[in-house]
């Protein structure tokens, strides 16, 4: 196996169950027109997502990190006509692009992207959620130095039964390396150790290969809030 038979795999699994989409496409192109990093989740991702949101009957999702709003028109198609994204992305620019590919896919009202850092705008929807109800979904797909951050606020604005989702959590491997130099590999190693010891929620990792090559995501079911 390799990186080649993994990608045409993919592809033919977004030939197949997961058949092209005119929203969806654009939203890549439009991505790769404005010279967006291509590290968007791929399409059978996407579905994963769309697929996870339905099983929770969500109906409010916090996505952290949007960059060209690919996964965020996945979410969004899947709650109700009421249902909201609320999506935080630290550049304007990736926002710009997002917000244009979600109004083509008439979803702009169920989303609304938030400009700036992530850990300043969360204690922001804390104190929000105060009066609006807790999120059903979060999808963490952001800086990975700051996973335990994005975490711990995470909990803080579930409620028993959401789900929170980790992306890009085995680094190609690299996270069995307790002495790794990379920050990301290491806020996701600091991940692990807290899931190790947080009664709060029942969790695992699932690895993956595919396209993007050698990663996997993190699963939290939230079981309580104390």
């Amino acid at each position: 196996m390799n990186q080649e038979q993994w990608t045409a795999v993919d592809r033919y699994i977004g030939e197949t169950v997961v058949p092209s989409d005119a929203a969806l496409d654009a939203a890549i192109e439009a991505s790769a027109k404005a010279e967006l990093p291509a590290i968007a989740v791929t399409p059978n991702q996407g579905k994963l997502l769309q697929i996870f949101a339905r099983l929770v009957h969500a109906r409010r999702v916090l996505e952290i990190g949007t960059l060209g709003g690919y996964s965020t028109i996945w979410l969004a198609r899947a709650l109700p006509e009421d249902g909201r994204v609320i999506s935080l992305e630290l550049n304007p620019k990736h926002a710009e692009v997002a917000r244009s590919s979600i109004e083509r896919a008439g979803l702009s009202k169920k989303v609304e992207i938030r400009i700036g850092r992530a850990l300043d705008t969360l204690p922001k929807l804390a104190a929000e959620a105060q009066k609006k109800d807790p999120f059903d979904l979060i999808f963490i797909d952001a800086d990975k130095a700051s996973i335990p951050e994005y975490f711990t606020w995470s909990l803080k604005l579930s409620r028993p039964g959401s789900l929170i989702i980790v992306d890009n959590v085995v680094r190609k491997g690299a996270i069995v390396d307790a002495g790794s130099s990379d920050e990301d590999v290491q806020g996701v190693r600091r991940l692990n150790d807290m899931l190790a010891t947080e009664k709060r929620v029942t969790a695992t990792t699932i690895q993956t290969v595919g396209s993007k090559g050698y990663d996997g995501f993190t699963l939290a079911l939230v079981n309580s809030l104390t």
